[in-house]
């Protein structure tokens, strides 16, 4: 009995330590496939920087504009 869970708990290590050392070699299509995933979600947040700073050039722009407009009226 001794003997079986010994037995079941060595394979059960030495498949537990196999895997990380799987894991950690990546070979080159899924270093490539990793790669272009993090571009387009760098792209993905440019744009969306981009956007944001678009938008509050049109908000500067549009305060501007008011208060030229009531700068005028009041002169």
């Amino acid at each position: 009995m001794k003997r079986i869970a010994v037995l079941t708990l060595l394979v059960a290590l030495s498949v537990a330590w196999s895997m990380p050392a799987q894991a950690q070699h990546r070979n080159v299509a899924e270093s490539a496939r990793q790669s272009r995933k993090a571009a387009k979600k760098q792209q993905k947040i440019d744009r969306k920087a981009a956007k944001k700073q678009q938008k509050a050039m049109k908000k500067s722009e549009k305060a501007d504009k008011k208060a030229n407009h009531r700068a005028k009226r009041t002169s």
